[in-house]
């Protein structure tokens, strides 16, 4: 469920608001209660209940500060992301803007065929604008778990990004290293009526520098579907960034997809209204 929110966002969290697809994604301090119900053959996995509050508010500030680590007061973004199957690779290229957690802008470069398609996010409101046909396409909350573009984050990945900080319940589980970095591990559960895909996200976050090293994402049965990694930390735009994320299907051997940000600035000025449909329209490059 905001992201690949963090998610990439992180990168394109930093920016990717993406496109549906148009032409061809510290120890344990606090006790966990699982409520499985079953219905037809089919299980609900009710949401975790916390025992301390204070240890629910510590977790939901480091996720806090890893979303903002990622994304700024606003962010501009140039990346690449590599579609990898096991007998063919499809890569893209894109430029995207972001404004706090609830504007986004992402325009596609490459390749030829995708050139100029644009998705703009407007607080809860999504778009499309497909040049090829010359329209403006309403993004409908049911496209939200689809794949985006045949890769493997979905629409809500890329295009919603739902809030990582709002929309779930956070409980800090306990420290594991990757890498040598010590990370606190967070359980994120999905609030009730929340408008996400993911019943719960597992996040492992930096204690050093609060960037996320791995991300989880489980589905309403809490069968794990995705793992996004991060790796190449870099400097770039002022602040450090995890330059490479790769997201792996649990359950598709030899596909994967890579998401790599080649330049990135952040917190400078832009208005509310780069925000908008006429923007989209007038985006070339």
């Amino acid at each position: 469920m905001d992201g690949a929110k963090l998610w990439l966002a992180g990168m394109l969290g930093l920016a990717l608001v993406c496109l549906a697809p148009v032409s061809v994604a510290a120890e344990t301090l606090i006790a966990e209660t699982l409520i499985a119900e079953a219905t037809g053959t089919q299980t609900r996995v009710a949401e975790r209940s916390v025992v301390n509050s204070s240890d629910a508010v510590e977790a939901r500030d480091i996720v806090r500060r890893a979303d903002e680590q990622m994304r700024g007061k606003s962010s501009y973004v140039v990346a690449t992301m590599n579609i990898v199957r096991p007998d063919w690779t499809r890569s893209m290229s894109m430029k995207s803007w972001t404004k706090g957690q609830e504007l986004s802008l992402v325009l596609v470069t490459a390749p030829a065929k995708d050139k100029g398609s644009v998705s703009l996010k407007r607080y809860r409101d999504m778009w499309n604008w497909v040049p090829a046909i010359e329209r403006i396409i309403k993004i409908a909350p049911s496209m939200l778990s689809q794949s985006w573009m045949g890769s493997d984050f979905t629409n809500d990945d890329l295009i919603n990004k739902s809030s990582i900080v709002v929309d779930y319940r956070h409980q800090l589980v306990q420290h594991e290293s990757i890498e040598g970095d010590d990370c606190f591990v967070i359980d994120a559960f999905a609030k009730p009526d929340a408008p996400v895909v993911w019943s719960r996200i597992r996040l492992w976050i930096s204690s050093r520098d609060y960037l996320q090293r791995k991300v989880e994402f489980f589905d309403e049965f809490d069968e794990l579907v995705n793992t996004l990694t991060t790796s190449d930390i870099q400097e770039m735009g002022g602040r450090k960034l995890a330059t490479k994320m790769v997201m792996i299907p649990a359950d598709k051997p030899g596909q994967r997809t890579e998401l790599i940000t080649h330049e990135a600035a952040f917190d400078f000025e832009i208005g509310d209204d780069f925000f908008s449909q006429q923007q989209m329209k007038a985006l070339r490059d």
